[in-house]
C-alpha cells in the first residue's frame, strides 16, 4: 500500500455541464445548503487579481515545504481541474510560484488551493488564474516527498475527496461531494431565487421584520413596557 507515498486515481470526475451550472452560485448559498459546516476555513485567501475559482478537485496530502507532488499532480491534471494541496498550513517555505502557474494556465487547470504558502505573489496578484493560499513567502520548497495524490485531505475542517468540486470566490472556498453536488445546485438555486424576492421586498418597502420578535419572543426575551413586541406577520426572512 506505502500509505503517505503514492499516487492514486481520481475516484470519479462530475458532468461538465452540472460544474458550469455553478459559475453564478456564490459561496454563501452553497454553504447554507450544506449546514454551514463545510468550509475551507478563513485562514486561505484569494491572491489572484479577481475571478472565480471553479472545478474537480485533485488533491495533494504533502510533508510542509515539499511540493514534488504537486509537481506530480500538476502533470496529471485535466483542463478544469482544481490541484488542491493540503502541506500542512506550513508558510515557511512556498508549495507553488509562477513557474507552476504557468504550465497550470498552459493545460487549462482552473486553479491552485495552497494550504501553506505561495511565492512571485506579483505574478498571481495581477493576472485571473485562481490561486487561494495561506501566506507569501520568497523562500522556495523542497522536491524530495513523500506525498499523496488524490487521497483524502482535510482544510479548515473540511474534507475533500478527489473528484469533489471546488469552488471559491470573495468569501471564500467550499468543497461539494462529487455525489451530492446535483442536490445542492438545486437547493443554491432555489435559495437564489428567495434572496432576489426579498431584495424586491426591501425596495419596495413591504418587507416584514416581525419574525425577529417573535424569535425573541419564543425563546423567552422580556420585553421592557417601553417596547411592545411587533407580531403581525411571520415575515420569517433570515
Amino acid at each position: 500500500m506505502n500509505i503517505g507515498f503514492r499516487i492514486l486515481p481520481v475516484k470519479q470526475r462530475i458532468n461538465k455541464g452540472v460544474v458550469k451550472q455553478f459559475r453564478n452560485i456564490v459561496t454563501p448559498h452553497i454553504s447554507d445548503n450544506m449546514n454551514r459546516l463545510h468550509a475551507g476555513g478563513t485562514e486561505l485567501q484569494p491572491f489572484h487579481k479577481e475571478g472565480k475559482l471553479l472545478g474537480t478537485a485533485i488533491t495533494v496530502k504533502t510533508r510542509p515545504g515539499d511540493n514534488l507532488m504537486v509537481h506530480k499532480a500538476l502533470d496529471l491534471a485535466l483542463p478544469g481541474d482544481v490541484i488542491v494541496v493540503d502541506a500542512g498550513g506550513d508558510t515557511t517555505n512556498a508549495i507553488v510560484g509562477e513557474i507552476m502557474q504557468r504550465i497550470a494556465k498552459k493545460k487549462g487547470i482552473a486553479g491552485f488551493v495552497i494550504n501553506g504558502a505561495i511565492r512571485d505573489s506579483l505574478a498571481f496578484m495581477e493576472d485571473t488564474f485562481p490561486v487561494y493560499a495561506k501566506g507569501v513567502t520568497h523562500r522556495g520548497p523542497y522536491k524530495d516527498g513523500p506525498g499523496e495524490v488524490n487521497g483524502p485531505i482535510s482544510l479548515g475542517g473540511m474534507i475533500i475527496n478527489s473528484g469533489d468540486l471546488i469552488v471559491g470566490d470573495e468569501d471564500g472556498l467550499v468543497a461539494v461531494p462529487a455525489e451530492e453536488v446535483e442536490g445542492v445546485l438545486l437547493k443554491a438555486k432555489e435559495q437564489e431565487k428567495k434572496e432576489k424576492e426579498i431584495f424586491r421586498l426591501i425596495e419596495d418597502g413591504k418587507i416584514s421584520r416581525s419574525w425577529v420578535d417573535e424569535v425573541l419572543k419564543e425563546k423567552g426575551c422580556k420585553f421592557e413596557k417601553d417596547h411592545e413586541p411587533i407580531l403581525t406577520g411571520r415575515g420569517n426572512l433570515k
